[in-house]
């Protein structure tokens, strides 16, 4: 949590792309997955899923040419799957993971996905990590947890907290945060 533009959805993306090429920096101490990954970023509606975490990832959505200048490596871009709706918005990317040193070669997914489409549509698949980019209502935030739990995987959310104290919010402070917050005081970021 965090104020406005100040780089949240950017290190949501670094840290998704490092995930799905194996391609992790010597200072990371994050957590670090030895093979190809199954990852879902997610945003608000598609237009916005499309116009951030897609953005960053892959490339401006509106240029085709374009694709592979974000986080992920143009190199390592193996396959683009359009999505439905959402002019330029696409549903996933296939990603090579490894192929060198100790790493070895294979394909990862990303998958993008929405909100407002609902809960069910977050049902069913087993993954190693979510990516919510703005807060997500409480039943898709428990839903996208779930997908995690076969994997020990990972789940991030990068937002700013425009609703108060939501649901999804106290779920990320202290009892004594809480109370802070209470009495007008903003807790720390």
């Amino acid at each position: 949590m965090a104020g406005n533009q100040l780089g949240k959805t950017l290190a949501g993306a670094a840290e998704w792309a490092m995930h799905l090429t194996g391609r992790y920096p010597g200072w990371w101490r994050g957590k670090v997955f030895d093979g190809p990954t199954r990852l879902w970023a997610a945003g608000v509606t598609g237009e916005g899923t499309r116009d951030n975490p897609q953005r960053l990832l892959v490339g401006p959505p509106q240029q085709a040419e374009a694709r592979g200048t974000g986080m992920i490596p143009g190199e390592a871009i193996l396959d683009t799957i359009m999505g439905r709706g959402a002019p330029g918005a696409l549903d996933s990317v296939v990603v090579r993971h490894g192929g060198g040193g100790d790493v070895q070669a294979g394909e990862s997914v990303l998958s993008f996905k929405s909100y407002e489409k609902g809960r069910e549509k977050w049902q069913g698949e087993t993954l190693h990590g979510v990516w919510f980019d703005e807060e997500p209502p409480l039943d898709i935030y428990s839903e996208g947890l779930t997908r995690t739990n076969a994997t020990d995987g990972i789940t991030m959310v990068t937002f700013t907290p425009l609703r108060g104290l939501s649901e999804v919010v106290l779920l990320f402070l202290s009892a004594e945060e809480v109370q802070r917050t209470g009495r007008g005081e903003v807790p720390p970021s």
